[in-house]
């Protein structure tokens, strides 16, 4: 077992942080024209990952209902079952539900926006999505 320390809190080297592989298979998936197979996946992924951790990581996904699956070959090619845009939605309505100070959160999301987001977030609230003022 390797007991060396790395930067991040409650890992260590060579671990990833909790979600970060199944965050790269969903980005690999977001960036494909068509569904893709684990060799596929797997060969887009950096680092020497085993098929069969990519395989475990796609199943998991698939069982959680982040992807679709359909028959190629023997296997399966998978894609997500949402966008992108509402993955990353749904997951910052999740993070908010779960927080025990909603203002708090709000407040300190806004005020580390760039300017730009915080003028196109003050477009849609105002439910204006044009570009101008």
């Amino acid at each position: 077992m390797d007991d060396r320390k790395s930067d991040e809190p409650g890992t260590t080297a060579g671990r990833r942080a909790r979600g970060e592989l199944e965050s790269g298979v969903l980005a690999t998936l977001y960036g494909a024209d068509e569904p893709m197979t684990a060799r596929q996946v797997k060969d887009r992924l950096p680092g020497d990952l085993a098929y069969t951790t990519v395989l475990t990581i796609l199943s998991r996904l698939y069982d959680k209902g982040m992807l679709v699956r359909h028959r190629a070959g023997r296997g399966y090619a998978y894609a997500p079952a949402r966008d992108e845009a509402t993955h990353t939605a749904e997951r910052m309505r999740s993070l908010l539900e779960h927080g025990t100070d909603r203002e708090a959160v709000l407040t300190r999301f806004v005020s580390e926006l760039s300017e730009e987001d915080e003028q196109l977030l003050q477009r849609l609230l105002a439910g204006r999505t044009d570009e101008g003022p």
